[in-house]
This record gives structure tokens, sequence and C-alpha cells, in this order.
């Protein structure tokens, strides 16, 4: 049986950087992926425009033709500001996505990322999901997000790669796309730089065995 997949991300970039070689596994087996992003990514900047926006939309749809996605949809909340928003709101919102698509797989931010939108997004997809009679919601999984997730104080849970997805096939189409985010990248040695972004993958790879691979902790699975 095919997988029906969801992926809940803060912003346009998140999905490649966390999961981006996962989602064009996952289409190449021929599941369905849908794509939603909570934020335009660039409100919170200083100085932002009109323009910024057309071009993080921009980048976002090549993106999105790049890994074969086709059902993506980006919600209006503030950038770096989603706890100025009710979480219930932004919980119904992706409730409303489940309830229509019925995923059997989700995958989201970690729940310490720095990054407030990203912890928010993840509180309201455990929310959303939560683990009632009659739930599509078989499998949930959080994905790392350089200069987010490794950002976080000590004094929070570290992320646990307990979960890897080899990308060794799929690491070229994962660059193809991340250069698509080329705005959003840093030179090296910052951590959201392609070399960083390549050298965790080979982490993660080599540590089991591959050539790439992705890493997620697990938040769920369940064995029906």
């Amino acid at each position: 049986m095919k997988n029906k997949v969801l992926v809940v991300a803060a912003h346009a970039d998140d999905e490649s950087l966390g999961c981006g070689g996962t989602i064009a596994k996952h289409i190449a087996q021929g599941d369905s992926v849908e794509i939603i992003f909570m934020t335009n990514g660039v409100d919170a900047r200083d100085n932002s425009s009109d323009n910024d926006t057309i071009l993080r939309v921009s980048a976002l749809n090549q993106a999105m033709t790049i890994l074969g996605v086709d059902d993506y949809q980006c919600f209006d909340f503030p950038d770096n500001k989603m706890d100025s928003v009710p979480l219930l709101t932004i919980i119904k919102a992706i409730e409303s996505v489940i309830s229509n698509s019925l995923p059997n797989i989700i995958y989201t931010h970690f729940a310490h990322d720095l990054n407030i939108d990203h912890q928010l997004t993840h509180q309201a997809v455990m929310t959303a999901c939560r683990p009632i009679k009659g739930s599509s919601v078989k499998k949930i999984l959080s994905f790392e997000i350089l200069s987010s997730t490794e950002w976080q104080s000590t004094a929070h849970p570290n992320f646990k790669a307990q979960y890897i997805v080899d990308i060794t096939q799929y690491w070229q189409k994962k660059q193809q796309v991340l250069h698509c985010y080329q705005e959003e990248l840093r030179d090296f040695p910052h951590s959201r730089s392609l070399r960083c972004v390549e050298a965790l993958a080979t982490l993660r790879g080599a540590s089991h065995g591959f050539e790439k691979a992705e890493a997620f902790q697990v938040e769920r699975i369940l064995n029906t």
C-alpha cells in the first residue's frame, strides 16, 4: 500500500534542509506527498519587502517542481512571530489539512529547535495528531534543521537520530533543490551552508553504512 505523506514546515526551505532527500525518495516510490508551509519566511527580516516575498515564493515553486511535489500550500502566519498567534488557531489550520488528506506519515520540526516557529509548528502538529481512535496518522518523525536544531541551549534535550533514511540516490536532487534557496544559504563555516549540509548527510549516512542519509527523531510509530 502506498503512503500518504504530509510535511509540515515553518518556512520554505525547511522541507528541503530537513527531509528533501526523503521527500524525493517517497515520490520515487509512488507515495503521495503534500507539504504545508506555516509562514512566508521573510516578514521578520529587517527592510523586508514585497520583492523578498516574491523571490521566496519563486524559490519555493522551483523547489517543488524539482522535487515533483504538486500538492503544497502556504499559510500566512507571521514569520518568526508565530507565538503572537493563539496556538489553537495554528492547530486548527493543520487539523483542516489532516482531515482532508488523511496522511499516515507526517514529517515536521524537532520540538526543541531554537527557532520559535519551528517549536510551535511541532507543538501544533502533535496536538492536531492526538492518538485517538480512527486517526489516519501512524508515524510522526521530526527532522533536524542546521542553524536551529544544533543552536538550541544545552538546557534543552538534544535531537536523537533514531530513524535513518538512506538518500544516497537522492542526494543530487536534494542539492538541486537547495540551490533554489540560494538566498537562504550562507557561506562556510556557517552551519546552514551547502558544505555543512553535505557533511551532516555524510555523517548520518556513514554512521549507518550509507553514503548519504537524513536522520529523524521518532515521535510516534504505530504498528496496526
